[in-house]
């Protein structure tokens, strides 16, 4: 089953050196390897922002192209607005983006593989879950 790779996980692996090396870029990795990593246009937008070289963004672009979006539609982005809905009615706030990826993930019955403790958050209101790498 694919899982969807949230920007702090791609950030890890991609824009970090190898010396700060994390155990979720080498689980990401092993996705990477077993053909089961997806991602959604956001996240690809969140991870080539803020580049600060242009051959830096060409590069990171280049990689990232090796990876298929997600298709999105509508019932995503209503489902994210009703999940952003839910979690400020629990005194949660989020970020579209990051209410999207959890929709996507609920729709598609795939877990989120992230690092941000955000997710954590949410996952005890929404029908998501977080793909463990530890």
């Amino acid at each position: 089953m694919n899982v969807l790779v949230d920007t702090s996980v791609w950030s890890l692996a991609l824009r970090r050196s190898r010396q700060s090396a994390h155990p979720a870029a080498a689980a990401l990795e092993a996705l990477l390897l077993d053909g089961r990593v997806a991602i959604i246009g956001p996240i690809r937008q969140e991870i080539l922002s803020g580049v600060r070289s242009i051959e830096q963004f060409h590069i990171l672009r280049e990689h990232l192209r090796s990876f298929p979006d997600v298709p999105l539609g509508p019932d995503d982005y209503e489902e994210a607005a009703a999940f952003f809905n839910k979690c400020r009615s629990k005194g949660i706030q989020g970020s579209n983006t990051d209410l999207l990826i959890c929709a996507v993930a609920a729709r598609r019955e795939i877990e989120i593989f992230t690092t941000d403790k955000d997710f954590e958050r949410y996952a005890k209101h929404l029908p998501i879950g977080i793909y463990e790498y530890g």
